[in-house]
């Protein structure tokens, strides 16, 4: 598959109602927040999980869309597979390392998107041994390339931010029933559940053309990714993270595999803001969002193309 030659910038708004769309362990799974302004966070390791769900729903886990970051993988025995393969074809250390990474980035999704670290394991060495004068004097250790080293995706995303603060609610959980017979009679009150009333929240992502190329990240990957944005929560409902939905997918292509504008500069141009009159918003419908038209946008930076996913 040939690597894509743009660059794209996108933009992604997602909500939340009556749920937690993110818990922090950290704080007894409350929803994170922005301690200094109570804006709601949500991690980009929580959506790229996402993604990766709905790519081993959509593909199974057959190559090339395979996923590495999934339960039940051990990934140190999957990283030294790949190197001990290569090992055996290379002589050279630095070229059977590269080939070891290419071939774990043609069988998974996730790291021809996203990256990895394989740099993991044990550290081996090689010991040499001098003669001096007689004397047997052990020489610098000769350091093995740990792994496979690190691959850096093409696809990152950042935290997703709410656009308001957002207020969460700790709510107790009870049962009619006990687990033994001496439980009857007490409280029976099992656990807390912590909610957001609503939430609209705002994900910036990039994808890089010049990494593209390195890991072989292909249009039809991108589209996948485009499409299990939009997808992302449908096969994932769960009472703890109540309704959540994809609102918007705005996503400006470049011309220039380098780009044609910073991607500031055109994230600046979305701009989402509460109606006027609402104090507490409740649903999307709260919300304005302004997107310049192709026409608007090709006037201010030439060489960019928008397109509204959703």
């Amino acid at each position: 598959m040939e690597a894509i030659k743009n660059r794209y910038d996108i933009i992604f708004l997602f909500d939340v109602k009556d749920g937690n769309p993110n818990g922090d362990p950290d704080f007894d799974n409350m929803p994170r927040t922005d301690e200094e302004t109570n804006q709601g966070l949500v991690s980009d390791v929580c959506i790229k999980r996402k993604v990766r769900n709905y790519i081993h729903l959509l593909k199974g886990l057959e190559a090339p869309f395979d996923i590495f970051i999934r339960e039940g993988n051990i990934l140190n025995t999957l990283i030294q597979e790949k190197r001990d393969d290569a090992d055996k074809t290379n002589d050279e250390e630095k070229i059977s390392v590269k080939s070891g990474r290419s071939a774990m980035c043609a069988q998974y999704y996730d790291i021809r998107t996203f990256g990895a670290v394989m740099s993991t394991g044990e550290e081996k060495a090689e010991e040499e041994d001098s003669e001096e004068k007689g004397k047997k004097k052990k020489a610098n250790s000769k350091k093995k390339i740990k792994g496979l080293g690190v691959v850096r995706g093409p696809v990152q995303f950042m935290f997703a931010r709410s656009i308001d603060p957002i207020f969460s609610k700790s709510n107790s959980i009870t049962r009619c029933c006990v687990t033994k017979e001496s439980d009857e009679g007490k409280n029976n009150t099992i656990g807390n559940k912590y909610t957001v009333s609503y939430g609209l929240y705002r994900m910036h992502g990039f994808i890089s053309a010049s990494d593209a190329a390195k890991t072989g990240f292909s249009e039809e990957d991108k589209e996948l990714l485009f499409q299990a944005l939009i997808n992302a929560f449908e096969n994932d409902h769960s009472a703890a993270r109540g309704e959540m939905n994809p609102r918007a997918l705005i996503v400006f292509k470049h011309n220039s595999p380098l780009g044609n504008a910073r991607a500031g500069q055109l994230f600046d141009l979305i701009q989402v803001k509460l109606k006027e009159g609402v104090e507490f918003p409740r649903s999307f419908g709260d919300y304005d969002v302004t997107v310049p038209t192709q026409e608007e946008l090709g006037e201010k930076y030439p060489g960019v193309s928008i397109e509204k996913l959703i």
